[in-house]
């Protein structure tokens, strides 16, 4: 319920964090003034047509899917329409979706569509709160034998009203049971540790839970034209295959903003509060807010002017995209925000000067561990974190393998002779920063093929020498998308790189490029505005010949993620286009060591995995999510969730009391056997590199303290190395073993 509506890129600046599925070329910068947005809509339609893979053309049986792909984009979990509704919908629209869009009245179908949804969508809002002002009064008592589906994504809609008035019910009951057995977990685990209840204090549960409604009330309500067209048009893009989109103008930015990993903004991490503010969750050591000193975590914000020129606006249930488009803006202007003292309470005005902000956690990092087996020399091991293949869209200033070059100069400057690439959690990025990267490991030659729709097939290759020639693990899971998958791809074709994780990557295999479409508008049309089309325009493919759409990067070795939990991946999405192969790239030698020693590599894992208590716990929690995820049913029966419940807590406890000695011991092992080294970018040219603390990874930002996390027995791993990490370590140390 707290999702929002008209969203279709992830919330990178709201929460920092995202994930980016596109290998992209240029873009040009987009403005904000009185879009033409029925000529955007028409030049868009032609662009998709001619530009796109497939080269569809509109057609009656396209039009109906763009109306279901609409429908499917405002209403995800079908809540809004019945089966009535669509099929009404249907007969008015999906005859003539596609001729709104070419006779230049897009503005019309978007505003008509976005009418027909804010409607109903209010009408069940309205109903959300009468039955929680009713529950302010008394709580049910959830003693019945009623459940309710925990997804609806992909269950039939309601064929009524009434159907449909029972799912909010339950939907409402979920919520409030949801609630309360939380607040009563937090309680008991307060008690037993002889700690105040964090809760003690707070609103009642149907208080709260209004509060989430009147949210999301707002957010509906506040949809303006760009975001009723771009819902529009990019359920006409997505029909085409999951990847090609469009975006406004605000959301351009966004997207310019999250593939060069840095903003221009206050450096403050924000999240929406039950009371309507947005609250201060974090602060960037180094940036604005922190140079400015008055800006404290958990200050609630309530008002926002935007130019510091007098004009405010109130932000209270505002959603936290279009908070954070009011924060943001020009470098050197300065934004005053309303601000409610998280101690006292009080109100008070603070002018911050927007800067920009990088990222840093969006960055490429690294460490140096040091394996010291008695009686050898240590192994000398480096791990290479990248979340992202950034650059910066705007001024190439930052690349990501301008990046990955100075860590892998210093790690050979520091005799590392092994190294783990860890690409978990990595969607993607820049299509020529991997082409550069793969380079680092291979030297000269093809790193990936992309095919058009008229087939031809095109060999990307990269020039020069290695920079790295030691053993390497390349580290996936299944949301590593993309340019990862070009990356492990080549890695493991080449022979340079055993590939350990999940079964297989994300799976996708094709190639967007941004263009804007400022530049397509007739003469006499404002450019102002206009946003871009990200369009596929081609299919990569492996230089063995081999796609990974669909199919994804399958690991060499495969270790127990939680990831593999998750019903993700392309072959999930809708639209997703086919798998295919084509002929394997001339002039690239796989080196057959890898291929030779895999085998006894596997078996030395395997071993490992099966004594690692931690990875033996992650293979119970995989089984586990999978199966309620399969069986798609939440109780509503509040003496049976808490019996669910407190099994879980009870294994999660036995767990903790179990890992309390056992990390000890490797903490002791650890102290004796590791030595793990630091290496940022800002680390690059130190005399000397820093021993590696359990705190580097939080040190970009200063973040609010959690009441309820300090309640839990979290214990944590030794040495900042995850089980998987670890694990990668030690391939990398067996291949380092053998010829």
């Amino acid at each position: 319920m707290t999702k929002h509506i008209l969203k279709h890129w992830a919330r990178q600046f709201g929460a920092m964090a995202a994930l980016a599925t596109a290998a992209l070329v240029s873009c040009t910068p987009a403005s904000h003034a009185a879009p033409d947005y029925n000529q955007i809509g028409k030049q868009f339609s032609l662009v998709l047509q001619n530009a796109h893979f497939s080269r569809a053309r509109f057609s009656l049986a396209m039009y109906e899917k763009f109306l279901d792909c609409y429908l499917q984009s405002v209403d995800p979990q079908h809540l809004y329409f019945t089966e009535a509704d669509v099929n009404e919908l249907r007969r008015k629209y999906a005859s003539s979706f596609g001729d709104y869009l070419l006779a230049g009245e897009t503005k019309t179908l978007a505003v008509e569509l976005y009418t027909e949804f804010s409607t109903r969508a209010l009408r069940h809002i309205a109903q959300a709160e009468k039955m929680l002002a009713e529950y302010a009064e008394a709580l049910p008592a959830f003693d019945t034998n009623r459940t309710t589906p925990r997804s609806r994504r992909k269950l039939p809609r309601a064929a009524n009203a009434a159907e449909l008035n029972q799912a909010w019910r339950d939907m409402i009951d979920d919520m409030v049971l949801t609630e309360l057995i939380r607040r009563e977990n937090v309680a008991r685990l307060a008690a037993e540790k002889g700690k105040p209840d964090p809760n003690a204090n707070e609103i009642p549960v149907a208080e709260k839970l209004q509060a989430r409604i009147k949210r999301l009330r707002n957010e509906v309500q506040e949809a303006d034209t760009e975001d009723m067209v771009s819902t529009l048009l990019n359920s006409v893009a997505l029909t085409y295959d999951p990847h090609s989109d469009y975006m406004g103008a605000r959301e351009e930015q966004r997207f310019k903003d999250m593939i060069k990993a840095s903003i221009v903004g206050i450096g403050a991490q924000l999240r929406e509060d039950d009371d309507g503010s947005t609250r201060i969750e974090g602060i960037v050591k180094g940036g604005p807010a922190a140079k400015n000193g008055k800006l404290k975590l958990g200050d609630r914000i309530v008002a926002v002017d935007s130019s510091n020129n007098g004009n405010w606006t109130d932000i209270m249930y505002m959603s936290i995209d279009k908070v954070v488009d009011l924060i943001r803006g020009k470098k050197g202007v300065s934004v005053k925000l309303r601000v409610l003292e998280a101690e006292s309470g009080e109100q008070k005005e603070v002018v911050i000067v927007r800067d920009e902000v990088p990222m840093s956690e969006s960055l490429a990092s690294a460490k140096i561990v040091d394996i010291h087996n008695p009686g050898e020399a240590p192994y000398r091991i480096g791990i290479l974190t990248l979340p992202s293949f950034y650059i910066d869209l705007d001024s190439g200033d930052v690349r990501c393998a301008s990046d990955v070059k100075k860590l892998l100069d210093r790690m050979n400057k520091e005799g590392v002779k092994g190294l783990v690439v860890d690409l978990r959690f990595n969607g993607g990025g820049s299509l020529d920063e991997v082409r550069k990267m793969v380079g680092f490991f291979t030297g000269a030659g093809p790193v990936v093929q992309v095919r058009d729709s008229r087939g031809h097939v095109e060999r990307l290759t990269v020039s020069g020498r290695r920079r790295f020639n030691g053993d390497v693990v390349v580290i996936t899971n299944r949301l590593s998308a993309s340019a990862s998958e070009i990356f492990a791809g080549a890695m493991a074709d080449y022979g340079r790189a055993v590939v350990v994780g999940d079964e297989s990557t994300f799976g996708k295999g094709t190639v967007q490029i941004p263009r804007s479409l400022a530049d397509y508008m007739p003469y006499f049309s404002t450019r102002e505005g206009c946003g871009m089309i990200k369009v596929t325009v081609q299919k990569f493919y492996r230089v063995n010949g081999a796609s990974t759409q669909l199919k994804g990067v399958e690991s060499d070795i495969v270790l127990p993620m939680s990831t593999a939990a998750l019903p993700i991946g392309e072959a999930e999405q809708d639209y997703a286009m086919p798998y295919d192969e084509i002929a394997p790239a001339p002039h690239y030698v796989k080196n057959p060591r890898i291929a030779r020693i895999l085998p006894e590599l596997r078996k030395l894992s395997a071993a490992r995995v099966a004594a690692d208590k931690d990875l033996q716990y992650s293979k119970w929690f995989i089984d586990y999510r999978r199966k309620i995820t399969e069986e798609n049913r939440d109780s509503l029966n509040k003496a049976t969730r808490l019996a669910e419940d407190a099994a879980l807590r009870a294994r999660q406890k036995a767990h903790n009391e179990e890992r309390k000695a056992r990390y000890a011991k490797m903490a002791e092992e650890d102290a004796r056997n590791l030595t793990v080294y630091r290496l940022t970018l800002k680390d690059v040219n130190a005399a000397k590199l820093p021993i590696a603390s359990k705190d580097d990874d939080d040190k970009f930002m200063d973040s609010a303290e959690d009441p309820e996390a300090a309640l839990e027995d979290k214990v944590d791993y030794p040495s900042n190395l995850d089980p998987i990490l670890r694990e990668a370590l030690y391939i990398v140390r067996d291949m380092m073993k053998r010829p």
